[in-house]
This record gives structure tokens, C-alpha cells and sequence, in this order.
């Protein structure tokens, strides 16, 4: 039967994938034919799903077979399934006027890249063409980081940079005994983490790992939190942290009033008569305690019964060596706590993170890959993931910049056009994505022309 299909073509881009159209209507595969072949695509077509299977045996080579479900030589599922167990990655797109959602489903599961059902417009197929063809294409350019975090430690910790290699040496030696251990670097840049391999790599592994964040929280609330008491009688943090360590979070920002009463607790006898309390202590700062020192903002005594071990965590900016591990971390955490299956990032994407400077350091990546997975459209984490999610985090302070300097409408698109330029490393087409506009609207925004251009930009 001869799908609905109108006399004209939707004008794409010309591809240089190579497309076999199967179906036993003459008159559909004609057709097909040639309005792929008008949009770009060289297409060639079979009447018979056997003689189509044969080419490929023979090794002829097809980026896309777009294939009839209903045939009665063999059905397309079946041809699907014969030419998937011979070439597990050739793509295959079905499309049948008898279909349904659980036909569709079960194709999909049956690896069918894509699903049409007649009668659909000629615009449909050669989208479903197209995305199929991207999607090959960005496979193509999985980053495999499998093999790049040989050096990783526990938590999200990779030490293939020298800056690194050194924080994580020292930690190691820290764990050999329980000296209190303090932690410096900026906001997001893997405290906690170090703290805790920290913990799990010495003697008091077995113990709990107790973290409790010095920061943000009324004083007489964080002591009832750090030493117990209040209506309900429960313990303190620092009693559950008995026999393991606790791990004082922005140490620097604990009101005055409480430090010596944590001093105390933390030196030889908590009370008179009794046992020295059993934990071990690292804490962690963002900024210098010698500045909050200096203020009077910190207590000297506590300081030095802190800092007896010093471990400076540097910034992502400073590490470029350890990024693709880390990337490759999140992406399977990731995975873990969205629930969806993603095969890699992006060549784009990595080239992109290369050259960001992390402000937020490794906490801002692990935030930026997590909304990548959960709202790509993908199996792979492309550019446009990324651009998406942090234009979408920024949104706000973007309006408030634009609406402070008095920019008009014209201003802003040019500034915004120029950011995403910059996001994209220059590549129009990728730009022109994420803006959501034709590459020849983006062209005449920048005032350039099309002619002359490299292919792909």
C-alpha cells in the first residue's frame, strides 16, 4: 500500500549517508527513493528482504536500512533480527501502516534505531533519517575513558596530575596514624572526598565517617548538633563518630563561642576522669585560617591542634590532567543515581570542558554532567546537553546582568549569540542547535556569509 506521502521534499542538508530502502511495493520504494536522493541521501531499493539481507552479506556497505514491517517474504522484524545478529551495529529504521505502540516497542527493544507509522509526511522520514545519521555520527565520537582512570582512588578522586598525585601522596601518609589533618582548597574541589579517603584508608575504616558542615547553621544549633542534648536527648555527632573520624566541613566558619568548648572535647580528657574521647578529626576550609586568625575570628589553640597535617587540594582549573577521569566518574554515578544509560560524552563536549574553567570545581561538574544525563536526548552526551543544562541554571543571572546595564533586545541576542559561539568552539552548526535557528539565520546574525565556509561549520 502507498503511504500518504506528499509530492515535495523537506530541504536538508545533503548527507553523505548511504540509505537502503526494502519494502515489496514497487511503487513505495520508488518513491522513497527518490525523495531521499532529493534531499541528499544516495538511496538505493530492494522488493525483497532476502535479496536486501544478501547485499549486506556481501559486505555492501548502507549507513541506514529504512525497511516495511509488513512484507510477505519476511516481516521486518524478522529482517531486523537476521541483520542485526550479522552486523550488531547496522542501523535499521522500520516503518509500517499497521502499527501500534507495543509493535513499536517491541521493535525499538528488537534494536531498531527508529519507528514510523503510515501514513506519514515525507518531513517525518527525513528527520527520523537525519537523527538516525547524527546519532551514528556521535557514537562515532564516544570518548571511550574507560582506560583513563588506571589512577583513581575511592570517592571522585583521580590523581594523574602532579598537583594531585602530591595531595593524594600526603593523604596516604596522614591515614598511617591519627593525627588531625586539615584541608585547603576552594569550594567544590574534593574536600570531603580526601577526608574520606582519608578515613577508609586507615586504621579506623571500620568506623563511622561522620561529616558535619560548620557553616550556615545558628550557633546554639550546631552545638546541640555537634555535642547532643535538646528536647529529644540524642547523642552529638561527635559521640557517633566514636571509633572513626569526624570531618569538620568549613571548620573556619564555627562561631567563636563554641570552639573552645570543641577544643576541649578534642584534647586529653573531655571531663575530668574520663577516657580521651575516640575520634579522629580533619577538617577543611576554603579560605586561609590564618585570615580568621589574624580577625580573631579563630581561636589559636584550635588551629594548632588542627593543623598538624596540611593538605592543599588544588582547583580543577589547576588539574587539566585528571579531568577525563573525572568526567568519566560522574558519568557513571551519574548513571547510577538518574537511572538511564549513557555510552560516553561527546568529542565536542570533552574539547568544551577542556577549556572551561570550573569556578565550581569538581562539585560543578558532577552537578553539570548529572542534569546532562538525566535531559539529554541521547545515548551520548553532546555539546548541546551541556549548553542546555547551564544556560538553564543561569538564566536569572543572565536577566539581571542584561536588565542592570539597560541592553536592548538586539544587545542581548548579539551577546548571547557571541556566548554560544564560544560554547561551541566556533562550530556553526552546533551553534545554530542550540539556538534553535537555521544555520543561514545564524550566518546573517553574524553578518557573515554562507559562501566560503569549511563543511560542518
Amino acid at each position: 500500500m502507498r503511504p500518504n506521502l506528499p509530492h515535495h521534499a523537506h530541504e536538508l542538508p545533503p548527507s553523505r549517508g548511504r540509505i537502503l530502502v526494502v519494502d515489496d511495493d514497487p511503487g513505495v520504494v520508488d518513491y522513497l527513493v527518490e525523495m531521499l536522493e532529493e534531499a541528499g541521501y544516495p538511496t538505493q531499493g530492494e522488493t525483497s528482504p532476502l535479496r536486501a539481507l544478501q547485499r549486506l552479506r556481501e559486505h555492501e556497505v548502507f549507513d541506514l536500512v529504512v525497511s516495511d514491517v509488513e512484507m510477505q517474504e519476511l516481516r521486518g522484524v524478522d529482517l531486523l533480527d537476521r541483520i542485526l545478529a550479522e552486523h550488531p551495529s547496522q542501523l535499521v529504521l522500520l516503518i509500517t501502516a499497521f502499527g501500534s505502540i507495543d509493535l513499536a516497542v517491541q521493535a525499538v527493544r528488537a534494536g531498531a534505531c527508529d519507528f514510523l507509522t503510515k501514513p506519514f509526511q515525507i518531513e517525518q522520514l527525513l528527520l527520523a533519517v537525519e537523527r538516525a545519521l547524527r546519532e551514528r555520527a556521535m557514537r562515532k565520537e564516544i570518548v571511550r575513558l574507560r582506560s583513563t582512570i588506571a589512577e583513581a582512588t575511592p570517592g571522585l578522586l583521580v590523581a594523574r596530575s602532579t598537583a594531585m598525585r602530591r595531595a593524594v601522596d600526603l593523604a596516604r601518609r596522614a591515614a598511617r596514624s591519627d593525627a588531625s589533618v586539615l584541608l585547603t582548597g576552594e569550594t567544590g574541589s574534593g574536600k570531603q572526598d580526601v577526608a574520606r579517603f582519608i578515613h577508609e584508608s586507615g586504621s579506623r575504616a571500620g568506623g563511622p565517617f561522620v561529616p558535619v558542615s560548620c557553616s550556615g547553621l545558628p550557633s546554639a544549633l550546631l552545638e546541640t548538633e555537634l555535642f547532643g542534648g535538646g528536647r529529644d536527648g540524642r547523642p552529638g555527632l561527635l559521640a557517633q563518630a566514636k571509633g572513626g573520624t569526624l570531618f569538620l566541613d568549613e571548620v573556619g566558619e564555627l562561631p567563636v563561642d563554641l570552639q573552645p568548648r570543641l577544643l576541649q572535647a578534642l584534647e586529653l580528657h573531655s571531663q575530668p576522669g574520663q577516657p580521651k574521647v575516640d575520634v579522629r578529626v580533619i577538617a577543611s576550609s576554603r579560605v586561609p585560617l590564618e585570615e580568621a586568625l589574624r580577625d580573631q575570628r579563630f581561636r589559636p589553640e584550635l588551629y594548632y591542634h588542627l593543623n598538624v597535617v596540611r593538605i592543599e587540594i588544588p582547583p580543577l582549573r589547576d588539574r587539566p590532567e585528571d579531568l577525563q577521569g573525572l568526567v568519566d566518574l560522574c558519568l557513571q554515578r551519574a548513571q547510577q543515581r538518574v537511572g538511564r544509560a549513557v555510552q560516553g560524552i561527546s568529542t565536542e563536549a570533552l574539547r568544551w570542558m577542556m577549556r572551561y574553567p570550573w569556578p565550581g570545581n569538581v562539585r560543578e561538574l558532577t552537578n553539570l554532567i548529572e542534569r546532562a544525563v538525566a535531559m539529554t536526548d541521547h545515548d551520548t552526551v553532546v555539546l548541546e546537553d551541556l549548553a542546555q543544562v547551564a544556560q538553564g541554571s543561569d538564566d536569572a543571572q543572565l536577566l539581571d546582568r542584561a536588565a542592570a546595564l539597560v541592553m536592548s533586545l538586539e544587545e542581548v541576542e548579539r551577546a548571547y549569540i557571541r556566548k554560544i559561539m564560544e560554547l561551541s568552539l566556533g562550530n556553526k552548526s552546533v551553534a545554530a542547535r542550540i539556538l534553535g535557528i537555521d544555520r543561514r539565520t545564524l550566518y546573517r546574525k553574524l553578518g557573515e556569509s554562507e559562501a566560503g565556509l569549511p563543511a560542518g561549520e
